[in-house]
């Protein structure tokens, strides 16, 4: 994978675009079960006070808590107080000279303050309430009880906080200190409501208005998560689909560098398999490691620590969740890691099998073959479905394992949860909050986990790619500074010094001591036995491939010495096997000159004596040709391709074999009108019969890869035993010129 990474860098800014609107989104999710919390703790269960001082206070009640707070918390407390310029719109019915309001601004001292603050409260109110603070257990106060408050002026607390013995007060605060933090705060907001309800608040508005700004931020934040994840999901597609694009332009740039050799090392079915299935799968993880594997971490990270936060004394529920989880994610790797690595391959022969018996459809029909070939693809199926369906079994059998976990822990918290609840250790929004980040916690494991069982079918896929772009290519082009220029005095000349050449990985030359020349203006007809190397031999010209031994020069330069680029664009090239593409005629010979015009286009049909099956069609340029051209016949198909190659308009044409599907007549026409139309550049020609090369400038005989003629045809018949041969072997001795 880390050879494909090069591939990414054109995205770096698109990639951290999505890694920070990922955080956004994680942290916006990790935020709204903490609402949840708040509204069923905080906006249901205490009437919507979330903390336990009141955001707006009387004096004197300011004064009270002051008394129960040491110097520390006392001057804290004065600070998170101040007294209002104006009243905010919701307390504007109350004297402002009566009030003071909590400073908001001041969040952290006021959660330093909140639990001394709350147990204040509880004095407070157990002072005001006794018979409700006995009846919850929590401490008795029988010393108040012996006070005589009638005595006292109504409302005069501090009084009766004076008259309670220093011991008591100690006591009182013991008592407190070993209290859930929980019931102190809903003790303390019984005591906020109280102080609300004195200074003529409405309760029920207090209790809604939390409700729904609470409901609002929810609202909010899962509208601004769907955003982050729809950025996120349009960020990464487009990374991938740009990595995928760029991936394939390599691999089809790589293998149209590619020789015989490389070909052979990859097939042609290998190589469709990787330039498409392979980077679709390279794609399709890299838009999931993108929105969910850089996700996941994120979110199960930010669970675990806020739920060790909100609840410590359930954490083992998680990490026995957690363990649980690995553990199934372990058995599920160690099944499927070796079936993702044969996948592949067999994704290969598939394709290798479909392919010939597509190409092979006349041959095997021929042969009466089908069934053969049916059982063949049949069998090769069967093991790819097999190994998929095993895969994919799996993974099915994965996910009700994963729920089934995910609500037994579900049902351990709450089991759990409740008895913490009934000791007033945690709050139901607290449990209710936990269940929600143990759930992300499996969640995010289960999503790494399903990510990492596809990573080793990309890391194959990557393998395969990286294969490719870097197999090192046979015939590789000159540095840019030791690139030579073509002597203009020497064009069109083809020259052979002492070429040799045997294929790669063969220990025989199949070409010995190759000495000719072929000049421009000249016709030079290369003729031999069936594999006696002529096709090999024409084949060094253009350089598709390169000579094992000796030099080729090409308009005066060593065609090594030169760029391909150069070297083809000087050669009009006609292979044995006319190949079209599909398209129109029209784009077909455009190959030859993407500017050729129709009048042009005619002209080189018309040399090629295509022009009347063209024009004989309503459609003419414009004619549909399927793709290889197997909606034209083969003669026609290769007077295409002779005209393609002429409309180049190039220093030298090369035939190899090109005329063998065209009749004597048509053989004999377009032979006339290239000598004719091109007789000022160089024609090299290979054919097995003699009357297309009679009338050559001169004919090179080959015989088990060695020259053994050369001039022309009335010199070979004399001088030429095999040339003589062949000759006669076709002709009448008074055809032949005997």
């Amino acid at each position: 994978m880390t050879k494909i990474g090069k591939y990414l860098k054109p995205f770096i800014v698109m990639i951290a675009f999505c890694l920070v609107f990922l955080f956004f989104q994680a942290n916006s999710e990790l935020m709204l079960p903490d609402y949840m919390s708040k509204i069923v703790d905080y906006g249901i269960q205490t009437g919507g006070i979330e903390y336990n001082m009141p955001e707006v206070i009387s004096k004197q009640s300011y004064e009270q808590i002051k008394l129960l707070l040491d110097d520390v918390d006392k001057n804290k407390f004065e600070r998170v107080y101040e007294k209002p310029d104006t009243l905010p719109k919701k307390y504007s019915s109350l004297n402002k000279e009566d009030v003071l309001i909590l400073n908001k601004k001041e969040d952290k001292k006021i959660e330093e303050l909140n639990t001394n603050v709350g147990k204040c409260d509880v004095i407070l109110y157990a002072i005001n309430n006794p018979r409700q603070i006995e009846q919850q257990q929590v401490f008795k106060f029988d010393e108040i009880k012996n006070i005589d408050t009638n005595k006292l002026k109504k409302g005069d607390v501090a009084s009766i906080i004076n008259m309670i013995p220093k011991e008591k007060t100690d006591e009182i605060k013991s008592k407190l200190d070993s209290m859930p933090e929980s019931s102190i705060n809903q003790i303390a907001s019984e005591y906020v409501k109280s102080e609300y309800k004195a200074l003529g608040l409405n309760l029920d508005d207090i209790q809604q208005g939390y409700i729904f700004s609470a409901g609002i931020n929810m609202l909010l934040l899962a509208l601004f998560s769907a955003m982050c994840a729809m950025i996120v999901g349009f960020l990464a597609s487009k990374v991938a689909a740009g990595v995928a694009r760029d991936l394939r332009k390599a691999v089809f740039k790589k293998v149209q560098s590619f020789a015989n050799k490389e070909f052979n090392k990859f097939s042609l079915a290998s190589l469709i398999t990787r330039s498409t299935n392979d980077i679709t799968q390279l794609q399709m993880v890299i838009v999931m490691a993108l929105r969910m594997l850089c996700f996941a971490p994120i979110m199960g990270i930010g669970s675990i620590v806020r739920a060790y936060e909100n609840c410590r004394s359930m954490s083992w529920i998680m990490v026995l969740s957690v363990v649980i989880l690995i553990g199934i994610v372990f058995v599920v790797f160690s099944v499927t890691m070796p079936k993702f690595k044969l996948v592949q391959k067999l994704v290969d022969k598939l394709n290798l099998v479909s392919r010939e018996n597509l190409t092979g459809t006349m041959v095997i029909r021929a042969f009466g073959m089908e069934e053969f070939q049916e059982d063949r693809f049949d069998e090769v199926n069967k093991n790819l479905t097999k190994t998929n369906l095993f895969v994919n079994r799996v993974m099915v059998l994965m996910m009700p394992l994963m729920m089934l976990l995910m609500n037994l822990t579900s049902v351990l918290i709450v089991w759990v949860g409740a008895k913490q609840i009934d000791a007033g250790l945690i709050q139901v929004g607290n449990m209710m909050a936990f269940i929600q980040y143990a759930m992300h916690v499996i969640m995010s494991f289960l999503i790494v986990s399903m990510v990492f069982i596809m990573i080793p079918r990309a890391s194959v896929s990557a393998r395969r790619v990286s294969e490719v772009l870097e197999t090192e290519v046979e015939l590789k082009d000159p540095k840019q500074n030791e690139e030579k220029d073509f002597i203009a005095e020497k064009r069109g000349e083809i020259e052979f010094r002492n070429v040799s050449f045997a294929y790669p990985g063969a220990s025989e030359y199949i070409l010995h001591d190759i000495n000719f020349t072929a000049k421009r203006g000249e016709t030079t007809a290369i003729i031999g036995s069936t594999g006696s190397g002529k096709s090999t031999l024409i084949q060094l010209v253009p350089r598709l491939f390169d000579v094992s031994r000796g030099e080729l020069f090409i308009n005066g330069v060593d065609v090594r010495e030169v760029s391909q680029e150069k070297l083809r664009d000087a050669i009009g090239f006609v292979p044995q096997k006319g190949v079209l593409f599909k398209g129109t005629i029209r784009s077909n010979l455009q190959y030859g000159d993407e500017e050729a015009n129709d009048e042009q286009l005619r002209k080189v049909l018309d040399i090629a004596c295509a022009s009347e099956f063209v024009y004989s069609n309503p459609l003419g340029l414009d004619r549909e040709i399927a793709s290889g051209g197997t909606n034209v016949s083969g003669g026609q198909r290769q007077r295409l391709s002779i005209a393609r190659a002429i409309a180049k308009k190039a220093d030298i044409y090369v035939f190899d074999d090109s005329f063998s599907a065209l009749d004597y007549k048509t053989d004999r026409l377009v032979r006339k009108a290239l000598n004719e139309e091109l007789s000022d550049s160089t024609i090299m020609i290979v054919a097995q019969r003699i009357s297309t090369i009679r009338h050559a400038d001169k004919i090179i005989v080959l015989d088990e890869g060695k020259i053994v003629g050369e001039g022309t045809h009335d010199e070979l018949i004399k001088t030429c035993d095999v040339y003589k041969e062949i000759a006669l072997s076709q002709l009448s001795k008074e055809e032949v010129g005997m």
